[in-house]
């Protein structure tokens, strides 16, 4: 039976399913009342051709058709415009409350996957000594039924508290042999894969102390942080675009690094210096506006989220924002590529 209506609030790593069987992921913890729907990205379509099966162990939603294509971004962008233009708004997938046929959520599925697949049960096993399995869960194609035995498993983990056990968790089991270490040819994998404006070794420095990957079997899989219930307020103020003013390369402390592993990730900061630079990459005067005045970096590409943590400090490009109550920040990730914008750690 279809999921007539959110039951309640969506969250990030959850997906929706419409009438037409379209599979979006939700990207957005937030219902932006001017948009009328759900911040998503389309995922899969049917396609009696595509690449993608159901798996027929699959009983949490029967979708009525067998076959989906998967979408890259671009792609997706690129359907949208000619199926469902009114899906797309500003740069944002909308998808109306009312057309959305079926929730799939992470932490409701993760049971039954667990039972029918060793490798995601061993990883619930290795955490749920210490986290509740209700604060686990299993999103990406798993969660709508359409891996394959080469996909990764993204592992989701509910709440501040329950993350940063998970990331300690995950730390011990490397070194105790119970989950495989990452591997050089796995990294540059990763790295090719996410294609940051940063060294490769710099990347690998960074993503090595984060302690959000590993290898079970010969699977890759990553932990995903998403807020738990009690930890969803404040939000719109994040998702609120403020007045683009320029670009700037800023140096700053970390003050507070509780949200890092979010979508988007979120650094409040103390800046003490900051060069500004104008869309073309030229230095410019901005003596307007404080360098001090910078609070906050928020990063809306996941490579640099986890990428530093409290009391450290930390050199960041990206495009300065205004917000609605005259606050700045620097926010990383203004495109898919990121292209020049960028955080690095200067002390690990």
């Amino acid at each position: 039976m279809n999921e007539p209506r959110r039951i309640r609030r969506l969250r990030i790593r959850d997906f929706v399913v419409t009438e037409e069987n379209w599979i979006f992921a939700v990207v957005c913890y937030d219902t932006d009342p001017r948009y009328g729907g759900v911040k998503c990205i389309l995922r899969y379509v049917p396609d009696a051709h595509g690449d993608r099966t159901v798996d027929e162990r699959w009983k949490h939603y029967d979708y009525g058709v067998k076959r989906f294509r998967k979408l890259d971004f671009a792609a997706a962008y690129e359907f949208l415009r000619e199926k469902r233009p009114e899906y797309l708004k500003d740069i944002f997938q909308v998808v109306p409350d009312n057309e959305i046929s079926h929730v799939l959520r992470p932490s409701e599925v993760l049971p039954a996957f667990a039972e029918r697949d060793e490798r995601v049960r061993k990883i619930a096993e290795i955490f749920s000594t210490e986290i509740p399995v209700s604060k686990m869960g299993i999103t990406g194609s798993f969660l709508c039924g359409l891996h394959t035995e080469k996909s990764d498993i993204d592992f989701v983990i509910y709440g501040i508290e329950n993350f940063s056990k998970a990331r300690e968790i995950l730390m011990d089991a490397t070194k105790k042999g119970e989950i495989q270490q990452i591997n050089d040819n796995m990294w540059h994998y990763i790295y090719k894969k996410r294609k940051p404006s940063l060294p490769f070794k710099m990347f690998k420095a960074h993503e090595c102390r984060k302690w959000n990957r590993g290898i079970v079997g010969n699977t890759y899989f990553d932990i995903l942080f998403v807020r738990d219930y009690s930890e969803m307020g404040g939000l719109r103020r994040i998702y609120r675009k403020g007045k683009k003013l320029c670009n700037a390369r800023i140096e700053c402390i970390v003050k507070d690094a509780k949200f890092c592993f979010d979508s988007p990730a979120v650094y409040e900061v103390e800046t003490y210096a900051a060069d500004w630079i104008d869309m073309e990459g030229n230095w410019i005067d901005m003596e307007r506006i404080k360098e001090e005045n910078i609070t906050e970096i928020l990063s809306f590409t996941h490579t640099y989220a986890g990428q530093a943590f409290e009391g450290e400090r930390v050199i960041a490009q990206g495009v300065v924002e205004q917000c609605d109550d005259g606050s700045l920040r620097l926010v990383v990730g203004t495109t898919r590529e990121a292209k020049n914008e960028w955080i690095i750690c200067t002390e690990r």
